[in-house]
């Protein structure tokens, strides 16, 4: 199982708009065909005032040829509406990440 990551930095003044949309339709709409799972989101507490708001945004995905099917159809979906909401006061980078077992 991986973990796909998402690192956003928003405007300070689109937070309350930003989460919402991300509850209420990003994250629905991204788990709606079972490929991505298990949706976490957190914030990132090293940035400075008055320079944004950082969070990440997580869900976990069986493997790799199932999280690059989804990103060409509803990731690339989803990726023009968050644009279109919410223009350059939001960016984000990607990371891929996979689990190491510590219980052995």
């Amino acid at each position: 199982m991986l973990i796909y990551n998402t690192t956003f930095h928003a405007h300070e003044e689109i937070m309350g708009d930003c989460l919402s949309f991300f509850k209420k339709v990003y994250i629905p709409q991204a788990i709606s065909g079972g490929e991505l799972i298990d949706p976490r989101m957190a914030y990132i507490h090293h940035q400075q005032e008055g320079q944004g708001v950082s969070f990440s945004l997580q869900f976990r995905v069986e493997d790799v040829e199932t999280l690059n099917n989804w990103l060409h159809a509803d990731g690339h979906i989803l990726a023009q509406k968050l644009v279109k909401e919410f223009g350059d006061k939001i960016a984000g980078f990607n990371t891929l990440l996979e689990e190491i077992d510590i219980t052995q």
